[in-house]
């Protein structure tokens, strides 16, 4: 029987998971930043340079790196972004109040 190489986790360079830093979350090797912060930052049509500029910690290599992982692991980082939103309701139970960018 031959396996499904989309249901094996894709080995990286840059991108580990460790228990101890947002319970296993994958995250950048050697920083606290999650897969899914670049993913949703690319997803805002912010180039690679972009994202490099607004992480300056991250090589341009990482970040491809990243974007490579979520290519081949698309359905669980997806999960951990939809588990992180910040929906307007907790907005405004937190602060009471509810902030729209203006037009």
């Amino acid at each position: 029987m031959i396996s499904n190489p989309r249901s094996m986790e894709t080995p990286t360079r840059y991108v580990i998971r460790n228990s101890q830093i947002l319970h296993g979350e994958p995250i950048v090797a050697g920083t606290s930043i999650p897969v899914r912060t670049i993913v949703e930052m690319w997803r805002m049509s912010m180039s690679v340079e972009e994202i490099g500029a607004g992480l300056p910690s991250l090589s341009l290599a990482q970040i491809f790196d990243v974007l490579s992982f979520y290519q081949d692991n698309t359905d669980e980082i997806n999960r951990y972004i939809e588990e992180n939103r910040i929906t307007d309701l907790m907005i405004v139970e937190s602060t009471g109040h509810l902030f729209r960018k203006a037009a």
